[in-house]
């Protein structure tokens, strides 16, 4: 397993050294000449000083031409905004695309243009800001060299206008929203465009038709006529106010009430501290149910904000399914007291980030208030990879007594120690992360580590990679995400595109990809392999078929329905194969549909159907209906029979300005045996301020069941003295 580090560690740097330079394209900026209003007008003297970016780039369908549309981008600041005026101008006649004005929309549903900055010119953090053509707003942060975070709202205004010609988006960001190297007198920059209409993406500067947008590996240059004015010190409070009406079959009702908040303190031009004190997150959306029907323990990914903005230090060590931090560990059902995080960029290639929580104790079941830590550091490499360490430290502060079986439930302390490289050539070719870990217990099953590696490519026709991964029996990541312990994993993929250029299919080809477990003793304990063929349409409608098939000897007793049953016995072994279908319809289309089919065998020698399908309909902008419905029937030998599961899913949002929304989520799961609704009305009466009312009404069936609700009232309010 070690050669694998080898491996990479020695390609690294001659990955490295391969890339694309975008920097011929070069978008002076200079002082604006007079006042610029935000109205989506282009009235002002100043606009017109400016130099502008146009002769855009097809990036998809095809990647070997200019835009068949025009689009044209100026820039200018001032002592305390930088400001940006767009024309999309229009290919042919035809309606705007949008799914509707909520915030950071879907990016594939929405005629739209983003802006990507990457102030520290290392190519693998920024900050993108946008909107779509009937004026919702799009922020987030970038990280890994293209990937963003939409959990991240800052301070910003825009405006956005229509006419039979083009729209035109009109944008002012305060320089204190960012966070920027000062004395710089250059910035990575590019611009996107995607025209549902005309069924193309387009970009300032050449992009390879397999990255997205975001990439910004692809940037090119902004140059500033004189290094952007320092934005001086930024403090900000949020303090929030919460009152709440629940009640359940059991307790009865009740009411409570809640102050607390949040601060932002900027430490330096680039390094952001926050703090919270009795967070409350009632806002936050409910999780979407799923069937499961997997062995091993399902992801759901983390809503809550203050754990949300720049996520990447700490949620992005590790891969999906060994994560030594997942932020999902803090807070399950205790309360947090308080906390802090400084996280940013210490300079052009060095990122920090330290959280601290306190919890409360639980006095029902013993459990002591404990602390969470955790400190992570890059330091960026070989031109855009990078170095990272992390340490996760869990530990009890209080025992309510000094009971040993109380230490048994509740260990003393969890502790993770972690060193990783990620790798990130200049071209965005080839990728790859290696890592190790280490788990400290003060029980001796606690001590063991884990490892892994992989290597990816991918090019206009390519994409392949290979991955090995190590978890011991006995590595322990009590704050993070490992769903299987005491295995070797290996992985391979590949797949390859034929490109066309006319008819309705622009690209199509093969792909399969074949993974095998072995347990430590390097006994094959399961595999699955996979091998599909997909098809992308013009109009962007996708058809997928793959066949698999799958092994499995069970290192644990399994309920293969997951719903109550008898279990099949550990050491049993089970083999079947199946089909797989998937349609996606084209976005620009009002009413829009996805289904997938999945008919085989199953464990015991059964069978498995499932169906599922998404359905969408919108009356743009302001209304989107939505639905998925699931539905699984199993057939087994006794005792478990015949079981049928359905899921439903359905979705109503209402987006009435870009500052007033309501969204209202209901969801019937049979294998859970659950009803639920969620119901969110939020307005943004000013920016980054907002008043939530949530209902919240949950129904369990069957033995046992309970149906619990809330109303919860919550104002946020962000003050900037």
């Amino acid at each position: 397993m070690n050669k694998a580090w080898l491996f990479i560690l020695l390609f690294c740097g001659v990955f490295s050294a391969f890339g694309q330079e975008n920097t011929r394209f070069r978008l002076h900026i200079r002082k604006a000449t007079g006042p610029i209003a935000i109205d989506g007008l282009p009235g002002e003297a100043a606009w017109w000083d400016t130099d502008v970016a146009s002769d855009f780039f097809m990036v998809t369908p095809i990647d070997d031409r200019k835009s068949g549309v025009r689009t044209e981008i100026r820039m200018t600041y001032d002592a305390d905004h930088i400001y940006l005026l767009a024309f999309f101008f229009n290919g042919k006649p035809g309606p705007y695309y949008v799914e509707s004005l909520r915030r950071d929309f879907i990016f594939g549903k929405n005629d739209n243009f983003l802006l990507f900055l990457d102030p520290f010119n290392n190519q693998t953090t920024g900050f993108t800001f946008g909107a779509n053509a009937s004026g919702a707003q799009w922020d987030g942060t970038m990280y890994n060299g293209g990937k963003v975070d939409l959990n991240w709202d800052t301070k910003w205004v825009s405006a956005v206008t229509q006419d039979e010609e083009k729209w035109v988006f009109e944008m002012a960001l305060p320089f204190k929203s960012i966070r920027y190297q000062e004395g710089v007198r250059e910035w990575r920059i590019n611009f996107s465009r995607l025209d549902l209409n005309m069924r193309e993406k387009s970009s300032w500067t050449p992009i390879p038709r397999q990255f997205p947008t975001a990439s910004l590996a692809y940037t090119g240059v902004l140059v500033w006529d004189s290094p952007p004015p320092p934005p001086g010190a930024n403090f900000s409070l949020i303090p929030y106010l919460t009152s709440a009406v629940s009640g359940d079959g059991e307790n009865g009702q009740g009411t409570e009430f809640k102050v607390g908040g949040d601060a932002k303190v900027s430490l330096s031009s680039s390094l952001n501290l926050d703090l919270t004190i009795n967070p409350d997150f009632s806002q936050v959306e409910v999780d979407r149910q799923v069937t499961n029907l997997d062995r091993f323990e399902l992801f759901f990914p983390e809503k809550r904000q203050f754990f949300l903005e720049n996520g990447d230090l700490f949620a992005d060590f590790g891969y999906d399914n060994i994560r030594p931090f997942f932020s999902r560990r803090i807070g399950l059902g205790v309360p947090i007291r308080a906390g802090a995080r400084v996280s940013g960029n210490l300079s052009r290639k060095w990122r920090l980030g330290l959280m601290d929580m306190q919890t409360a104790s639980v006095e029902e079941t013993g459990l002591p208030s404990q602390n969470f830590g955790v400190l992570t550091l890059q330091r960026q490499v070989f031109g855009r990879s990078s170095l990272g360490l992390m340490f996760v430290n869990k530990e009890a502060t209080a025992y309510p007594d000094e009971a040993d079986s109380l230490r048994r439930l509740y260990p003393k302390f969890n502790r993770n120690l972690g060193l990783e490289y990620n790798l990130a050539s200049a071209d965005n070719r080839w990728t790859g992360k290696a890592f190790f870990l280490k788990s400290f217990s003060p029980l001796g099953a606690g001590n063991g580590i884990s490892q892994a590696a992989n290597l990816e490519y991918s090019s206009r026709r390519w994409n392949w990679g290979l991955k090995e991964e190590y978890v011991a029996e006995d590595y322990n990541a009590e704050v993070g995400f490992v769903p299987r312990q005491g295995y070797i994993g290996t992985r391979a993929f590949g797949s390859h595109l034929f490109l066309l250029d006319r008819g309705p299919v622009v690209s199509h080809g093969p792909y399969a990809s074949s993974h095998y477990f072995f347990n430590p003793r390097v006994e094959r304990t399961d595999y699955r392999n996979l091998l599909g063929y997909q098809l992308n349409f013009l109009n962007s409608n996708a058809l997928s078929l793959e066949a698999l098939e799958e092994f499995v000897i069970l290192q644990a007793p399994f309920d293969p329905t997951r719903s109550g049953k008898e279990s099949l016995e550990t050491g049993t072994r089970h083999y079947w194969k199946g089909l797989q279908l998937a349609y996606t319809s084209k976005p620009q289309s009002m009413f829009t549909y996805a289904f997938s089919g999945y008919t085989g065998g199953y464990y015991a020698g059964g069978e498995r159907l499932n169906l599922y399908s998404e359905l969408g309909y919108r009356f743009q902008p302001y209304v989107s209906l939505s639905s998925a419905i699931s539905y699984n029937h199993i057939q087994l030998p006794g005792p478990w029979n015949t079981t049928d599961f359905w899921l439903i899913g359905s979705e109503v949002d209402f987006t009435f300005t870009n500052k007033l929304f309501w969204a209202t989520l209901f969801q019937y799961n049979e294998q859970a045996q659950n009803f639920n609704l969620n119901s969110r009305l939020q307005w943004r009466y000013q920016p980054a301020s907002d008043l939530f009312l949530v209902f919240t009404n949950n129904r369990l069936y069957g033995p046992g069941g309970n149906d619990s609700w809330s109303l919860n009232l919550k104002l946020l309010y962000w003050f900037t003295p």
